[in-house]
C-alpha cells in the first residue's frame, strides 16, 4: 500500500520540463569549432601587433620590426581579409601616372597593414611636380592620397636645354613642353631663380608685356627684354621697375616699341639711348653700266 502523507511532511518538487535551446544558441554550438581558430588567430594578430609597434619604437629600423610588420599583415590578410581594396588619387594634373603608381606602391589585393603611408608621402614628394602629398590607410581596404602640385610658371632655356619651372625656379619637367600652354620664356644662367619678380613688374605693364617675347638674364646680374619685333630692351641692375615704368610711357605717348629698334638702352635713369635697325646698303652698280650712263650721257 502507497504510504500516505503525515502532516509536516512536504512532498518533492516535481522536476523542470528541459529548456529547448534557442536558434542561436545552436547557431553558436554548431560553429563553436571553426571560431575558436579564428579567435586564437585575432589574439595572435593583436599580440603581433602590439609588438610589432613596441619594437618599432626602439628601433624603426630593425630587421625584426620589418619582420613583425610582415607576419602581422601576412596574419590581418588571411583572418581579417584586410587587403587593399582601391586606391584613390586626387590632386593629380600633370605628374605623370606611372610615377604616382610607383611612388604609392600598393595595388588591390595587397595587405593593408604592409602598406607604410609615411613612406608612400615621403616618395610622392620626392617627385618633382608634387609640393605636398597627404596619405591615408583606412582599415576597410581604401587608401586615399591627396597630392598639392606645383603650378608651372616658366620654360626656362638655358645652354640649349629647355626646362619647365615653378615660380621657385625648381624644375619640373624637361618633357612635353608643348602641353602646358603659352608660359613665359627665360633664358640663360641664374634667370630660372629671379625671372618671377621681374614678370611680376612686367604685369603692371602691359603693353610692355604685350610685346616681350623673353626675358633674358645677361651675367646673372641684370636683364633684356627680347621683343618680338627682335628689339633688345636693355634694364638696369635693381632698378628694373622705375626702367619699365618710363617705357611704359614712352609707349602710351610716342609708340616707341613699334619702331623698328636695334636696342633700346635704359641703364642710365637720364639717358635713352636707341640704336635703331641698320639701313642695308644699295648694292654697288656694276663698271658697265656706269660706263653706258656716262656715254649716254
Amino acid at each position: 500500500m502507497p504510504r500516505k502523507l503525515t502532516a509536516g511532511v512536504r512532498a518533492r518538487p516535481a522536476p523542470p520540463e528541459p529548456v529547448r535551446p534557442s536558434a542561436l544558441r545552436l547557431w553558436l554550438r554548431r560553429r563553436r569549432p571553426m571560431l575558436r581558430p579564428a579567435a586564437k588567430a585575432g589574439a595572435l594578430l593583436g599580440l603581433f601587433g602590439i609588438a610589432a609597434v613596441w619594437v618599432a619604437s626602439l628601433d624603426p629600423a630593425s630587421k625584426l620590426s620589418s619582420a613583425l610588420e610582415g607576419v602581422t599583415a601576412s596574419l590581418g590578410a588571411r583572418v581579417g581579409g584586410l587587403v587593399v581594396s582601391d586606391v584613390r588619387v586626387e590632386g593629380v594634373r600633370n605628374t605623370p601616372s606611372a610615377q604616382i603608381r610607383q611612388a604609392i606602391g600598393v595595388r588591390p589585393g595587397d595587405p593593408v597593414l604592409a602598406f607604410a603611408p609615411s613612406g608612400a608621402r615621403e616618395r610622392l614628394e620626392a617627385i618633382p611636380w608634387i609640393e605636398e602629398a597627404e596619405v591615408q590607410r583606412h582599415l576597410s581596404g581604401l587608401v586615399i592620397v591627396r597630392v598639392k602640385e606645383r603650378a608651372p610658371f616658366a620654360i626656362w632655356q638655358n645652354n640649349g636645354r629647355f626646362a619647365v619651372i615653378d615660380r621657385e625656379g625648381r624644375t619640373v619637367a624637361t618633357d612635353r613642353l608643348d602641353a602646358f600652354g603659352p608660359l613665359p620664356l627665360v633664358v640663360g644662367a641664374g634667370a630660372h631663380k629671379t625671372a618671377a619678380a621681374l614678370h611680376d613688374i612686367l604685369r603692371e605693364a602691359p603693353d610692355v608685356m604685350a610685346r616681350t617675347q623673353a626675358l633674358v638674364r645677361i651675367g646673372e646680374r641684370r636683364w633684356n627684354l627680347r621683343l618680338h619685333s627682335g628689339t633688345d630692351v636693355l634694364l638696369p641692375e635693381a632698378h628694373e621697375e622705375a626702367a619699365i615704368q618710363r617705357l611704359a610711357e614712352m609707349q602710351r605717348q610716342n609708340q616707341l616699341l613699334d619702331r623698328p629698334m636695334q636696342t633700346v638702352d635704359l641703364r642710365l635713369p637720364d639717358r635713352l639711348v636707341l640704336r635703331p635697325v641698320a639701313q642695308p646698303e644699295p648694292a654697288p652698280v656694276p663698271a658697265a653700266t656706269r660706263a653706258r650712263a656716262g656715254r649716254n650721257g
